[in-house]
């Protein structure tokens, strides 16, 4: 008897454990690329026919990949993309314009490859790579942008052969039992995705990681720091920040990367020159690919942002920025809905975390968790031990959690409106955060 669409998903589900959802248990993250060029061969080497920009980074790997996309559909190419994780549908993995994969092409993939996944024993990660890579050239897209899932050298997408081009967005600390313990080390697998003779551009100049980069491009391919340099269109980016829908202020070194990578594929993708295209392209990233989670306001009433930035590099902007909106007066006071997965470096992204803010902690639907009590109980340990003010609650749920915010925000607003002799307060904002998976149980909410 054949199954149903969500039973075949949900047994691929539990027989294929994800890092995502199971972290690094056995099976869900296998480092190498043997199993995954055997998949691509038996597929008729989807990987080979493809036009290709590989992406890969500690943070904005998913922006700059989005905005990419979003760039080349604006002037007209037809162009696939592949991101991970996804947020609330399984098919927000691979995309063409803005249209996820169809139902469909998913169950027929999957009944007909399900014998040959088990026989090879391929990771989760590996499933969706090699049906992402089938789909787009079945579909015949004039390009594919492809963010790494973990790392790089070893990752699964790395069996690209030749790529137009190579992005590595930032080096930040995380997965360090994986990629390794210091910038410089994390630095060498993100570079793992450089290919002889692919021009490579990396998106920040840092003391640490560029002797790695330059190291391994030397004689190999040609490297561009987008940080270092002016590309075409930055002359224009005032412009472009100011209306992109992607509206985090770290956004703008995603889009100096994604201005000099246009540069750089124009010659290839000749429709890429016209400058008001990549521009409305850019601008209109959220919307043309249906791109959640990275600083999206959710509602106006109350002000709600939800960011999936989980590492300490992310949140250091992050909470940054929201203090900074408080300082400038744009909000009243600020209320932080925050999770967190248990691997995790919570110690270094404590001291981050904004003084002057509720907390209200929650642990999403996911093994991989803090418990919302030891999570609160940490933070409270550590600002009492560095005598550090702190308002803290935990809920049993993110959907509480955010219902326990949107109470809060309510009762400041209206002692706000009550006491103020202005007319029109600044209100209180809520961010939630810490992790995709908080973010993914709250955007069904809105």
């Amino acid at each position: 008897m054949e199954m149903s669409y969500e039973d075949l998903l949900a047994d691929i589900f539990k027989r294929f454990p994800s890092v995502q959802g199971s972290g690094f248990t056995p099976g869900a993250y296998k480092p190498g690329l043997e199993h995954m060029q055997a998949f691509d061969e038996a597929l008729g080497s989807p990987s080979k026919v493809l036009k290709t920009i590989h992406v890969a980074g500690t943070n904005g790997k998913g922006s700059v990949a989005n905005m990419l996309a979003s760039a080349f559909t604006s002037c007209g190419y037809k162009v696939g993309l592949f991101t991970s994780p996804h947020l609330i549908d399984f098919r927000e993995r691979a995309r063409i314009g803005g249209s996820m994969i169809p139902k469909e092409y998913v169950y027929e993939f999957l009944t007909e490859w399900l014998p040959w996944i088990k026989e090879h024993d391929l990771s989760f990660f590996e499933i969706t790579t090699g049906m992402a890579f089938k789909w787009f050239a079945d579909e015949k897209v004039d390009a594919a942008v492809i963010e790494v899932g973990l790392g790089g050298r070893l990752d699964s997408t790395n069996i690209l052969e030749r790529p137009e081009l190579c992005i590595v967005t930032s080096i930040g600390l995380d997965h360090m039992a994986l990629l390794g313990d210091t910038l410089p080390k994390i630095a060498a697998e993100k570079a793992g995705i450089f290919k002889a003779g692919v021009p490579a551009i990396v998106g920040e100049m840092d003391p640490q990681t560029a002797p790695v980069f330059e190291e391994k491009a030397y004689m190999f391919c040609p490297l561009h720091y987008a940080s270092e340099e002016r590309p075409s269109l930055w002359r224009r980016s005032p412009e472009i920040l100011k209306e992109m829908d992607l509206r985090a202020e770290v956004q703008e070194a995603n889009l100096r990367t994604v201005l000099l990578a246009v540069d750089l594929l124009a010659d290839t993708f000749e429709r890429l020159q016209d400058a008001d295209a990549v521009a409305d392209g850019i601008i209109h990233t959220a919307r043309n690919m249906d791109f959640h989670g990275r600083w999206e306001r959710l509602s106006a009433q109350p002000y709600v942002l939800a960011d999936i930035g989980h590492n300490a590099h992310a949140l250091q902007h992050n909470f940054a920025q929201l203090e900074q909106y408080v300082k400038e007066g744009r909000f009243s006071s600020l209320i932080i809905v925050y999770g967190i997965m248990a691997d995790k470096d919570l110690d270094a992204i404590l001291p981050l975390m904004p003084l002057d803010a509720t907390y209200i902690f929650a642990s999403p639907d996911s093994p991989r968790a803090l418990p919302a009590g030891e999570l609160m109980h940490r933070f409270n340990e550590y600002r009492r031990s560095h005598n550090l003010p702190f308002r803290s609650y935990f809920a049993g749920s993110v959907r509480q959690a955010v219902q326990m915010a949107t109470q809060l925000a309510q009762n400041l607003s209206t002692q706000l409106s009550r006491s103020a002799s202005a007319p029109d307060p600044a209100p209180p904002l809520i961010y939630i955060g810490g992790s995709a998976f908080v973010v993914a149980e709250a955007l069904p909410l809105f």
